[in-house]
């Protein structure tokens, strides 16, 4: 299968922190990926924007807000929209464990961006080697 895959990026929180959702953004659109980014939003949003754009995987920049991506994990779930989440930003050890456990994919600060791409595109099934 060689169609691009669409991954939804979204920041869960009202802080000011662009720099690592955009650089996450242009490594991801670098590896073969279209990504719609839709900033700060709320989690009926992310909902709506991954339902309205048929994404392959949702990209949650979550800058210490773990409650608010718990929730918007649940709701794209109660959605029936069955993608794969990943999240990354200000994440404490103890709420990573919580939203490993929900089957989400944490990169905190420090990742390195091959490391989310590999991971885009093993979420979404494309080959490393693509």
């Amino acid at each position: 299968m060689n169609q691009q895959r669409r991954i939804l990026l979204a920041k869960t929180g009202l802080d000011g922190h662009w720099r690592g959702p955009s650089v996450v953004a242009k490594a991801l659109r670098d590896g073969g990926f279209e990504v719609i980014m839709i900033g700060m939003t709320t989690v009926d949003e992310i909902v709506q924007a991954a339902l309205d754009e048929d994404v392959d995987l949702v990209g949650l920049s979550i800058g210490g807000h773990i409650e608010v991506a718990e929730r918007a994990v649940l709701a794209l779930r109660e959605a029936g929209i069955d993608r794969p989440v990943f999240a990354g930003g200000v994440v404490p050890p103890w709420a990573r464990k919580r939203l490993e456990a929900q089957g989400v994919e944490v990169y905190p600060p420090g990742s390195q961006l091959p490391d989310i791409v590999a991971a885009a595109r093993r979420l979404t099934g494309l080959s490393v080697a693509q």
